[in-house]
């Protein structure tokens, strides 16, 4: 099976990649940086096409799009600026599209898998207020996968959207619930009951039908 991963080199996206490489599989890691496979700015069109160009050919069983921003941790509703939703939008909705769109091909090849790392913050059903710029590109990011879940269940390529628990990260902060192992250790099983019988869902890493 081939893995591609983007926002591979930190946090969850690092801790996947080391356990699929560990189960055998082949894994493309991304990160904006050169610390990983490929160099990738999600944000970015022309490096998603020069990724495209590199791995033409090749089948990609599962896409995670892991990759994100949570840059208005902790402001004040007073202290938002417009550039603060553009860069949430631009890396958290716009880029798992481009990734998507890019990979098309691959994927079709494979008839292949995208598992989509949202937030449990992307529920209508939770509004504790804050961090709207992260709440509402998350939202979006939920309705892309249940759009494109849609669009591609005729080729066979499902589509989940997934909360990975409030995560010990860098983003997520040391005072979460779980920690990268145990939530990878969830989003694996969950990635691999994904099939085109349950497109569309939205899952917690623990299995959990998350309300919308």
């Amino acid at each position: 099976m081939h893995v591609l991963i983007t926002g591979g080199n930190r946090g969850i996206g690092r801790e996947l990649a080391a356990r699929y490489r560990a189960a055998g599989h082949g894994v493309t890691a991304t990160a904006r940086d050169d610390s990983c496979d490929v160099a990738l700015d999600v944000t970015d069109p022309a490096q998603h096409r020069a990724m495209a160009e590199q791995l033409a050919g090749r089948p990609v069983d599962l896409l995670i799009c892991n990759a994100g921003v949570y840059l208005d941790k902790g402001l004040t509703l007073d202290t938002y600026t417009a550039q603060i939703w553009a860069d949430s939008f631009a890396a958290n909705v716009t880029g798992v599209f481009l990734t998507v769109q890019a990979l098309l091909p691959n994927l079709r090849a494979a008839s292949g898998k995208i598992a989509i790392i949202s937030s449990q913050m992307a529920s209508h059903t939770r509004a504790p207020g804050g961090s709207y710029a992260y709440r509402a590109s998350k939202a979006a990011a939920l309705n892309l996968g249940r759009n494109l879940a849609t669009d591609l269940a005729p080729e066979g390529i499902a589509v989940g959207i997934y909360h990975p628990g409030w995560v010990r990260t860098d983003m997520g902060g040391q005072g979460g619930d779980i920690d990268v192992a145990e939530a990878a250790t969830g989003l694996i099983d969950r990635f691999a009951a994904l099939s085109p019988q349950t497109t569309g869902c939205f899952e917690t890493w623990d299995g959990r039908a998350h309300a919308y």
